[in-house]
């Protein structure tokens, strides 16, 4: 048996796997965020331990036999939040999350101290990275930098209660900044420039590797006949990906979460940081990936189905599973800024083109399309980059919507997959990589595709139709950040 953690942003999710790959139970509990200043997002680190010991004591009250047969468990989660850990592993301030934005000058500050950041990370230095976070904590809370001793991520934390061992793996490692990614190892010209160095750092492992023991104190409580391995793990998307397949070099997948990822895994590192590409390590040995990510994908549809009062079941019910021709309105989904392409905090949403006739599956249309189009602005520079996107599995939430799918195949001019599992989360990944720690089967062994139950082709008509309205759309951007300036 194994023991897949996922350490979300709301909640807690743990799995439980069979030697076969089967999940026999699921528990989660959830997480809340503080927002003590406009742009800032926190949480508190134990919020996270006391929700996985509620989940693992679940488990092993419902399942003693298969929880006591566990051989090997991993954890994924949300990347780039700085855990800063004082001597005796004391927990020093809440922890800055990934979307936590109060950074944003100290990015420019680290791309200036150290100019050959973009060659070594393969990424720009923004906001949602751990690096300028830390800067950021050595300017307004000096007296906490001055204490900090170890700067975890949030699984690592996780892992560090569970273990008592600082350890890490290549992907969550990827989103610090601090990664040498092409050689996943630590960069010193790095971390020097955010004032740290290794000792500062937890171990480095792959994903699919042992990072230690679980502790024996903890082996006893939930009634494990062994002590089992915990695994390196991987990052939130890196674990989606192992429970996808998404293993092999030109591996595709696009996830419709409250933000969205275009994700290629690929063979080598492949940076294409002016284009805010992120090019970070796979959770598994000599392989990486890039990922286009925009900040608001399916809780765009989220925030319009709020805005109009009428649920996102029945706004995409009103418009059947095809549209014959794309909305006449366009919206950019901007609503919390943008990463991929254009690395801006400060974007924001619009609805271009309204008339006296534009109704609201009108308008439900062009929500749908303007996520779909900013997929197509990270395709293009993943493209750019030196990944071909040939076809896509798509996941998350917004998987469940044909509409979307079909909407997404004619922008991308791309087959669109709709898969088994869709909405799988980091927790089944990182089962599967315990898995592997564990009993030393291969990647291919352990992570077949996911099986594909619906493929939307792209209509060559509408692929025309949307290719003119993108050209249109790639135009509103500029314009409307040169008026803000203006």
């Amino acid at each position: 048996m194994f023991v897949g953690i996922d350490i979300g942003t709301s909640s807690v999710k743990t799995v439980l796997m069979s030697e076969d790959g089967a999940v026999i139970a699921s528990e989660s509990r959830p997480l809340t965020v503080q927002r003590p200043h406009p742009g800032w997002s926190e949480q508190d680190p134990e919020s996270w331990w006391t929700a996985t010991v509620e989940t693992m004591d679940a488990l092993a009250a419902a399942h003693p036999a298969a929880v006591a047969a566990t051989k090997g468990i991993a954890l994924s989660g949300q990347m780039h939040g700085a855990t800063l850990l004082g001597k005796d592993g004391k927990v020093l301030r809440p922890c800055i999350l990934w979307n936590d934005g109060r950074s944003a000058a100290e990015c420019a500050e680290l791309e200036t101290a150290c100019p050959e950041l973009h060659a070594i990370a393969g990424n720009l230095a923004m906001p949602g990275f751990t690096a300028p976070k830390l800067l950021w904590v050595r300017k307004h809370e000096p007296d906490i930098f001055a204490e900090t001793r170890h700067v975890l991520l949030p699984k690592a934390y996780v892992r560090y209660r569970m273990t008592g061992d600082m350890v890490e793996e290549m992907s969550d490692a990827s989103g610090t900044l601090w990664l040498d990614v092409g050689k996943r190892d630590w960069s010193d010209a790095v971390l020097a420039a955010t004032g740290l160095d290794r000792s500062h750092m937890p171990r480095l492992v792959e994903g699919s590797q042992s990072g230690g023991p679980l502790s024996a104190d903890l082996a006893r409580r939930w009634g494990m006949t062994s002590i089992p391995v915990v695994a390196g793990g991987a990052g939130d998307n890196a674990a989606a990906a192992v429970g996808l397949g998404a293993i092999a070099a030109g591996s595709a997948f696009l996830s419709l979460g409250t933000s969205g990822v275009l994700w290629v895994t690929t063979d080598r590192f492949l940076p294409n940081p002016s284009s805010a590409v992120h090019a970070f390590c796979h959770a598994l040995p000599e392989t990486w990936h890039q990922m286009g990510v925009m900040l608001s994908a399916a809780s765009a549809l989220s925030w319009y189905s709020g805005l109009v009062g009428v649920k996102e079941g029945e706004l995409l019910a009103a418009l059947g599973e095809s549209v014959p021709a794309p909305s006449p309105v366009l919206f950019l989904p901007y609503l919390s800024g943008e990463r991929t392409p254009h690395n801006d905090v400060a974007a924001r949403g619009a609805f271009i083109g309204l008339a006296h006739e534009s109704d609201r599956a009108v308008l439900t249309q062009a929500v749908l399309e303007g996520v779909a189009f900013a997929t197509k602005s990270c395709q293009q520079v993943l493209e750019a980059a030196g990944s071909h996107v040939a076809e896509i599995d798509l996941v998350g939430g917004g998987s469940r919507s044909a509409l979307w799918a079909g909407i997404i195949a004619n922008v991308l001019g791309i087959p669109v997959h709709t898969v088994e599992d869709g909405e799988i989360g980091g927790a089944f990944g990182a089962a599967r990589l315990a898995r592997i720690a564990a009993t030393g089967l291969s990647p291919a062994e352990v992570c077949p595709p996911a099986k594909r139950l619906r493929t939307f082709a792209p209509d060559r008509a509408l692929v025309d139709a949307y290719a003119e309205r993108f050209a249109l759309w790639s135009r509103l951007y500029p314009a409307i950040k040169a008026a803000q300036a203006g």
